[in-house]
């Protein structure tokens, strides 16, 4: 357990102003079967933000939200806090956790054809939702559920209501997966690698999907992705984690344009320039560390040409604001090595520059 005193400091500076978070996670950590998994993780969701969660696959972006949802198998240990409006969500009564999870919070998957069942219409599975999160059924349910196929543009929404998984290409069951996450009218909608299993076209309208409804409904966003142009193009704040733990965070203004951890530095410099000469990438050497083998410091030190002694001997310190870090929202680092006079070409100007020359190639009718 970290000194109370930092876990109070870093918790106040990650929130802004006289503003309460909608879902605050603090000192989270998991461990599956006595292996750590998470290590401390501290984050502050407020109402109406679009909040970026990036990293390698195998960092615990996934883990941290299925833990604060409950979500995890029996062989999990789950410690720490997770408020969801003030109320404490860990250890709730499962008659708690079943009206919020689907309800005040929904959450989407990468692949949508394993989260929906392939033996009920789609519209059926929609409409459960609707009966479970606002006690609507027979006609009423089925109105609201066509209502729901038009909002995420899923064309002839009164024939596709009966359509199977199996009969719906990919990006469509990604959007009877937005709709069926949108049955609750969640303030808070959580989307785990939402574009992954689609092309780049079909991802550019899914993600112009997710801004839209957000932008409607006024619900938070957690966008969970190792894809550093989505979450440039999406989120107006980031974290980034490693190893079971948030090594940075700050908006995505201040991140891409001066990222401070040398992890996140490493991330930006294997990004492909979009115009000018090209250039051999600079790969991250090694992989992120397994849960039963973490080094005795730093989890990156092993992989991060700027470790020092003081890395390789105690983990770094509390997720914190960086001295002299980009202005005007606080830049947030856990590193000895951390510059905040390093500055990097902004990359997620190009990136996002591409997500658009993607969607400006999109026919408005051609939706998928």
């Amino acid at each position: 357990m970290r000194d109370a005193g930092l876990l109070d400091l870093a918790a106040s500076s990650l929130t802004p102003p006289g503003a309460t978070p909608l879902l605050a996670i603090q000192d989270l950590t998991v461990a599956f079967d006595g292996v750590p998994a998470l290590r401390g993780v501290d984050l502050a969701i407020h109402a109406g933000e679009a909040h970026g969660l990036v990293g390698e696959s195998g960092c615990g972006k996934s883990v941290t939200l299925l833990a604060a949802l409950g979500l995890l198998p029996p062989t999990a240990t789950v410690r720490g806090s997770v408020r969801l409006d003030g109320q404490e969500l860990l250890g709730a009564p499962q008659a708690v956790l079943d009206g919020v999870r689907g309800g005040r919070v929904a959450m989407i998957f990468q692949d949508p054809a394993s989260a929906l069942n392939p033996v009920h219409r789609v519209g059926a599975q929609v409409v459960e939702a609707l009966r479970l999160h606002r006690g609507l059924d027979g006609t009423a349910a089925r109105a609201e559920a066509r209502r729901l196929f038009d909002l995420v543009g899923i064309p002839d929404p009164t024939r596709r209501l009966d359509a199977y998984p199996h009969e719906l290409s990919g990006g469509q069951n990604q959007r009877v997966m937005i709709a069926m996450a949108l049955a609750g009218e969640p303030d808070l909608l959580i989307a785990d690698e939402p574009t992954t299993a689609l092309d780049a076209t079909i991802q550019a309208q899914i993600l112009d999907l997710l801004r839209k409804v957000q932008r409607e409904t006024g619900m938070a966003l957690v966008l969970i992705s190792h894809d550093l142009g989505v979450i440039a193009d999406v989120c107006a704040r980031v974290a980034v984690m490693y190893a079971g733990r948030i090594v940075e965070q700050a908006t995505a203004e201040a991140l891409f344009a001066n990222p401070l951890h040398p992890y996140t530095r490493g991330l930006m410099s294997a990004l492909p320039d979009m115009d000018g000469p090209r250039r051999r990438l600079a790969a991250i050497e090694g992989a992120v560390p397994e849960p039963w083998a973490m080094p005795a410091g730093c989890a990156f030190a092993p992989r991060c040409g700027l470790a020092v002694d003081a890395c390789r001997a105690d983990p770094p310190p509390a997720l914190l604001p960086a001295a002299g870090a980009y202005r005007p929202d606080p830049h947030h680092v856990a590193c000895l090595r951390a510059d905040p006079d390093h500055h990097v070409e902004p990359r997620w100007h190009t990136a996002s520059r591409s997500a658009a020359m993607t969607r400006s190639r999109v026919q408005p009718s051609a939706r998928a």
